[in-house]
């Protein structure tokens, strides 16, 4: 028998000061789905035998009704006879509070990011997620892209997912932020990069540019997101996303270039 490939989102190995170590497996359940019962029994029984500890499913859902499916029980076998009954922890909009404070979330980033995880659709979900980047800000640079990715992944292709890509690029690209993405575009500019990894530099400053001033209220026109979008040079558009932060016009950010 060839194993099947799966792939959860997330493991994570948790050592308690007092108790057993055991293996978590996390998983972002957006809706219902009765194919993934199978799925994960697959993720336990595969993690447990190959590392010989406990396992404990996690599923994280930004509803309720998925909440309260996603808890199980399910059991795996005939009509007559049960082999195996799956229990997920689940944890979702009803148990899990609305953090906004920058404080409480940078105390405990796990809870800051189930928040943002499972009040995903919530009016509050752009304030926590940016409480959660700006706590993610004080972590370590290992910290901040694990949470970074797990975010991504179970905020998916959605008005949140897309919100936290930008809040993301912001903090990787800020001036003096100084990340190991930074880090390494600054190295590789010293040695000579390539035009595609400036480019893609360029992209990501520009959609933080228009975001922030977006956010603090300031009108864009097409003009001013076109200029913006259509710039490929990386300082210029470092200047403007310094500006962007200060300016009362979207046009001030285009200052003394005329």
């Amino acid at each position: 028998m060839r194993p099947l490939e799966r792939r959860v989102d997330s493991v994570l190995r948790v050592k308690p000061a007092d108790g057993e170590r055991f293996l978590l497996a996390i998983e972002a359940q957006g809706r219902r789905d009765t194919t993934k019962a199978v799925n994960w029994a697959y993720y336990v029984a595969y993690l447990a035998a190959k590392h010989q500890c406990p396992v404990l499913l996690l599923v994280i859902c930004q509803d309720k009704a998925t909440a309260n499916w996603a808890a199980g029980p399910f059991p795996l076998g005939t009509p007559e006879w049960a082999a195996l009954s799956l229990h997920p922890l689940v944890v979702g909009p009803g148990n899990v509070p609305v953090i906004l404070d920058e404080e409480e979330a940078s105390r405990d980033l796990t809870m800051a990011a189930f928040s943002a995880l499972t009040h995903g659709r919530d009016g509050d979900a752009t304030a926590i997620l940016d409480v959660l980047a700006r706590a993610l800000g004080r972590a370590d640079q290992a910290t901040l892209e694990y949470f970074a990715d797990l975010l991504e992944v179970g905020l998916g292709d959605t008005r949140a997912g897309r919100t936290w890509r930008t809040l993301m690029t912001m903090a990787i690209y800020f001036p003096g932020r100084r990340t190991l993405r930074e880090e390494s575009y600054l190295e590789g500019k010293a040695e000579g990069v390539t035009e595609g990894v400036v480019a893609g530099r360029a992209e990501g400053v520009a959609v933080a540019v228009l975001r922030v001033l977006e956010r603090r209220g300031v009108s864009v026109s097409e003009g001013v997101r076109s200029r913006v979008t259509g710039c490929a040079d990386p300082e210029l558009l470092d200047l403007w996303l310094d500006r962007a932060f200060a300016v009362a016009a979207a046009e001030e950010i285009f200052l003394d270039e005329e």
